[in-house]
């Protein structure tokens, strides 16, 4: 096949929907199929006139005979040609549909909503990162059931963390900077956790300056701030030994399509303080930690306490961790599963 993705750029951004639209394209094209990406401009997922230009002229300039797939979070864009889009059998991948995301105005949201539900039941095939995804796709937005596959993101085989080694809790949470994933909660959570020994990381790029200064001041008025460490984007060998250092994952999501970063933690045996927004809580099992209500940072401080005081319970939860992390999918057939997607929109 001949394939054309187009995402918002850069397309070597640090975060889990760009990781697996990177291992898509560079498993596609190991099967042996042809494969350009196409770096879209302008504003994203909220876009104006535009960047609705730039997308349509995107997807005029691609050549004949080449599918279109549209990662979702630029497909709003598209709304103005969704009839092109549609006569050119076009693929949508949906991480998690922009109107969930946490952080917008509720016209923001309905405007994407909008645009969603316009474009999701033209599209000739969508490819949803999670079963719960694609369930909610056809009730709210209108898609053909018929016509929406599910293909999970994969993990790598990984060592198991060896842990911090140290007397105290060093917990990691990976995710960007952004209203949706609830470092906030995380913090305030731990601010009622002090009489405890802790250390936190965050590694995850500020792709909401405003929001991320806003998470460095709140360290600083929880007077936790010398426990927090904000480590920004880091590349993919200082991400693995953090994972490899840590000893608790923790991430206080509102909505995940997936969640990526838990299914690594898992995948290194670590023990898990999740909140159940979205399907990362379909992801994770109850007995590798706790699991929360998004968004309660009291019921979720209150359930961290005994992971980070009881070595004990953490190592059982490292095991029962360990144990699903190895019934995972693995990235090596992933491809082949969103070919044969994409073999289906042709097809339809």
């Amino acid at each position: 096949m001949r394939l054309a993705l187009l995402v918002p750029g850069p397309f070597d951004a640090i975060s889990g929907g760009y990781l697996y639209d990177r291992r898509m394209v560079e498993g596609l094209r190991a099967l042996g199929h042809e494969v350009q990406v196409v770096e879209l401009g302008g504003r994203h997922p909220l876009p104006d006139a535009a960047t609705d230009a730039l997308a349509a002229a995107a997807l005029a300039a691609l050549p004949e005979g080449v599918l279109p797939v549209v990662d979702g979070l630029g497909l709003p864009a598209f709304a103005g040609v969704v009839d092109a889009l549609a006569a050119r059998r076009a693929v949508g991948l949906i991480h998690h549909p922009t109107a969930l995301e946490t952080g917008f105005s509720d016209a923001d949201r309905a405007a994407l909503k909008a645009r969603e539900a316009l474009l999701f039941p033209r599209m000739a095939r969508l490819v949803a990162t999670s079963p719960l995804t694609a369930r909610r796709l056809p009730d709210e937005f209108g898609a053909d059931p018929a016509r929406v596959g599910v293909v999970e993101p994969g993990t790598d085989p990984a060592p198991r963390a060896r842990g911090s080694g140290g007397p105290g809790c060093a917990i990691l949470s990976v995710g960007s900077l952004v209203p949706r994933k609830g470092h906030d909660v995380l913090l305030r959570a731990l601010a009622r956790l002090t009489d405890l020994d802790w250390t936190l990381t965050i590694a995850g790029g500020a792709r909401d300056r405003v929001h991320a200064d806003g998470l460095a001041a709140l360290a600083e008025e929880k007077g936790i701030a010398n426990r927090v460490t904000f480590a920004g984007e880091v590349d993919d060998a200082t991400l693995a030994r953090l994972y490899d250092r840590a000893d608790l994952f923790a991430l206080a999501t509102y909505w995940e399509g997936y969640g990526m970063a838990a299914a690594e933690a898992l995948a290194r045996g670590l023990p898990t303080a999740i909140t159940a927004g979205g399907a990362i809580a379909e992801v994770v099992p109850p007995e590798a930690g706790i699991i929360s209500p998004p968004g309660d940072a009291d019921t979720y401080s209150r359930a961290m306490r005994r992971l980070i005081f009881d070595r004990d319970l953490r190592a059982a939860c490292a095991e029962a961790a360990w144990a699903a992390g190895q019934k995972l999918p693995r990235w090596s057939d992933r491809a082949a599963a969103f070919a044969a997607e994409c073999e289906k929109a042709l097809a339809a």
